[in-house]
């Protein structure tokens, strides 16, 4: 069976605090792990869910597997391109504002029986 893959590019959000979110899902079931994300208090939660929602969905309209034989193999977040903006201090100094943001990807496998 092929891997299912599905990529959230650009998400306005560090990789380092989507890591905090996806090492909690990293190698549970599709179902769990969706349910799990609901009540996570975390901002980068949401995406990740709907990223997860949207691999499944995947996996169920494109190779006909049931979702409840999915598992998450492989998610990981990479950094993604840095906006570097600049807000002027005192004396003459400016003080650099860095909106980082990150790739996510989640890679589903099935269960073997």
């Amino acid at each position: 069976m092929a891997d299912i893959h599905a990529q959230l590019r650009f998400l306005p959000l560090s990789a380092q605090k989507v890591r905090l979110v996806i090492d909690l899902v990293r190698g549970k079931d599709a179902n769990e792990a969706l349910e799990m994300l609901r009540f996570v208090p975390k901002r980068a939660a949401e995406p990740v869910r709907k990223l997860l929602a949207s691999a499944v969905s995947n996996a169920e309209e494109n190779f006909g597997v049931s979702r409840d034989d999915l598992f998450v193999a492989k998610i990981y977040a990479d950094v993604a391109p840095t906006r570097k903006w600049r807000r002027f201090g005192a004396r003459g100094r400016f003080k650099p504002i860095l909106r980082r943001t990150s790739h996510v990807t989640v890679i589903l496998r099935e269960r073997e029986a």
